[in-house]
């Protein structure tokens, strides 16, 4: 790997695991323990991502944001924290975070969302031109409301569209969910993917495996030929689960497995399929 990643942590021990962790997944790193000393390390070698603790001795990451802004300095930052605060979430993000990391930090997930961070950064800089373009595009979701609590989902909307996070909205049945999950999708970079709706609600419980995995066929009685399953479907784009909690527990975890590890296993075989999928759910509870 070629890119460059700052740390910012001032735990130390939890800051020196994450370096060891990624000079063993090859990736070039350093480790600052104030925003000071990496404002100092910022302006004088190139950094292609930036991994912030929230909270930091002499500042926060909110206040590394800012900073970045000020000097002109366009370098994704994936904000991490034990506290698992929403409205710091959505002020990093308003302020240009790429991501939002909760601790304890998943190995695996962080490497996804280094690595995502690493695929947008290289994909603006070389489609700049047609996203500038796409942005211009209308949407198929043309009707929007204009009363306060309207204008103030929209602009949650806007925030959590260019991010890789998983959302879950939630509402009546009737309100526009999948409305909701279009143009979170439409606003995002997998605009150019599918969007692939499934009402979870209408899932046998049976066949809700194979419905979102696919399967092999003679896995089962009736599994005449291979299926690909909602997620192969989606993949490079969105996968909107509506009423995901009428999904069997067993499924919910498979769908968890899925979230964290990128990974799926259609039924009947023993291998993993890696997926690139955002996954967005809604729920009426």
């Amino acid at each position: 790997m070629n890119g460059r990643i700052l740390i910012i942590e001032d735990d130390v021990s939890f800051g020196t695991m994450l370096h060891k962790w990624f000079e063993r997944n090859e990736f070039s790193v350093h480790l600052s323990s104030s925003m000071s000393a990496a404002q100092q390390y910022i302006v004088s070698d190139k950094i292609d991502i930036i991994l912030s603790d929230l909270r930091l001795p002499d500042g926060d990451g909110i206040l590394l944001l800012e900073w970045l802004k000020q000097q002109a300095l366009d370098i994704p930052v994936i904000i991490m924290t034990g506290y698992g605060e929403v409205q710091t979430a959505v002020a990093a993000i308003k302020l240009g975070a790429s991501d939002f990391l909760e601790k304890p930090v998943n190995p695996t997930v962080l490497k996804q969302k280094i690595e995502s961070a690493f695929a947008s950064s290289s994909s603006s800089q070389k489609k700049a031109p047609k996203q500038a373009k796409k942005l211009l595009k209308p949407s198929r979701a043309t009707v929007r409301g204009k009363s306060p609590s309207l204008e103030q989902m929209y602009s949650h909307i806007d925030l959590v569209a260019p991010t890789q996070m998983a959302v879950m909205i939630t509402g009546e049945s009737g309100t526009g969910k999948e409305h909701v999950a279009r143009l979170i999708h439409e606003k995002s970079a997998r605009a150019d993917g599918p969007f692939i709706a499934v009402d979870c609600g209408a899932l046998s419980m049976e066949l809700a495996p194979s419905e979102l995995f696919g399967h092999k066929k003679g896995s089962f009685t009736s599994a005449i030929e291979d299926k690909t399953g909602f997620f192969w479907e989606a993949n490079g784009g969105t996968l909107f689960l509506d009423e995901v909690g009428n999904l069997p527990y067993g499924v919910q975890m498979q769908l968890l497995r899925a979230l964290q590890e990128k990974k799926i296993r259609p039924v009947g075989t023993a291998n993993d399929l890696e997926v690139d999928v955002r996954i967005l759910t809604a729920t009426n509870e």
